[in-house]
């Protein structure tokens, strides 16, 4: 009976184990759907072709977008050839007045990062897109100067751009 049992138990392990080891998956807690064929990825450097330039802008921005693939990814980074290409450019970077008061003098200003993305899948080309616009901004009281909160803010929209860009790429939900 016991031999029974033990058999019954081995032959349960080892379905459990050929099910596990034939069945592969690739899952990540950011939410990325990356199948396990797609294994390199290169990140094109986003040149500033805004009005308004900010001479640090661009390399920031690239630099967020190729950390975020490395930390929540298993893709290897490349300069040519990429499994998926990632290029585009900065197409507006401005700053206008929002919240108009009483005495027609704004409250607020608002900081607007544009960017166009064009993405290849060359794994699966149905993926790929063309010209997708990704728009963030952020407000800052008036009363400050754009060249005092503008490191602090551009961080923050570019994270957000970066979410943007990150989840329509990857995150096929």
């Amino acid at each position: 009976m016991k031999i029974r049992i033990l058999t019954g138990f081995s032959l349960l392990l080892l379905l459990v184990v050929i099910n596990l080891t034939s069945c592969r998956m690739s899952y990540s807690f950011t939410g990325a759907s990356i199948p396990p064929t797609v294994q390199t990825i290169q990140i094109d450097n986003f040149p500033n072709n805004s009005m308004l330039i900010n001479p640090l802008l661009s390399q920031e921005l690239t630099d967020a977008l190729r950390n975020r693939f490395q930390s929540q990814t298993n893709l290897t980074l490349v300069n040519n050839d990429g499994d998926l290409v990632i290029s585009g450019e900065i197409t507006d970077y401005n700053t206008r007045p929002t919240a108009i008061q009483g005495d027609d003098v704004a409250a607020l200003n608002r900081l607007t990062i544009t960017v166009k993305v064009n993405f290849s899948n060359t794994v699966d080309p149905s993926q790929s897109f063309q010209n997708q616009t990704f728009s963030r901004f952020e407000e800052y009281p008036s009363t400050q100067d754009l060249m005092t909160v503008q490191d602090v803010l551009i961080k923050q929209i570019n994270e957000y751009l970066v979410d943007d860009i990150f989840n329509r790429t990857v995150v096929n939900w």
